[in-house]
């Protein structure tokens, strides 16, 4: 089966370089699945900071609190709707990027996404292969980094 992955919008302007950041951190959204772990595992070796946030008040602290340089969000999580939170991050941080992931990808939900500026929209269950090339999309689009680009050796392994 093919996953679907839609890029909605590029992000506007404001292009910085990473290598001027101390740390790097991603917002995530709780799921009701291995979510968190999966995460970690793309996460980890790039020294980038996974920040969960189960209810809509985390959302608003971590942000708050920390420099967050996109937001992966969960639309079917039954503590946080999806559309909901990035309605919430969107009032406070407008040009937050967002990749919204889904069980299902229909044309309504895609439209709310675009009118919201999600990056892109990730079908349910997530292949970590393109949610790591969308990553890499995003923060060469906004951030002008390659951080989440595969190692050469990988493609090469044709992993």
């Amino acid at each position: 089966m093919k996953r679907l992955a839609q890029d909605l919008h590029e992000p506007a302007g404001m292009t910085e370089e990473l290598s001027n950041l101390s740390e790097v951190n991603v917002l995530v959204s709780a799921a009701n699945w291995a979510w968190p772990e999966a995460v970690r595992t793309i996460f980890m070796p790039r020294g980038i900071n996974a920040l969960l946030a189960t209810e809509a008040n985390d959302v608003l602290d971590i942000i708050n609190q920390r420099r967050i340089h996109t937001a992966i969000v969960d639309m079917d999580s039954e503590r946080l709707s999806g559309l909901g939170t990035i309605k919430i991050m969107r009032a406070h941080y407008p040009l937050l990027p967002c990749i919204l992931l889904a069980r299902i990808a229909e044309r309504e939900l895609l439209s709310d996404a675009l009118e919201l500026d999600v990056f892109s929209v990730i079908t349910k269950p997530v292949d970590m292969d393109v949610l790591l090339e969308q990553l890499n999309k995003l923060f060469i689009k906004k951030y002008n980094s390659t951080i989440f680009a595969r190692k050469a050796s990988a493609r090469q392994a044709g992993t």
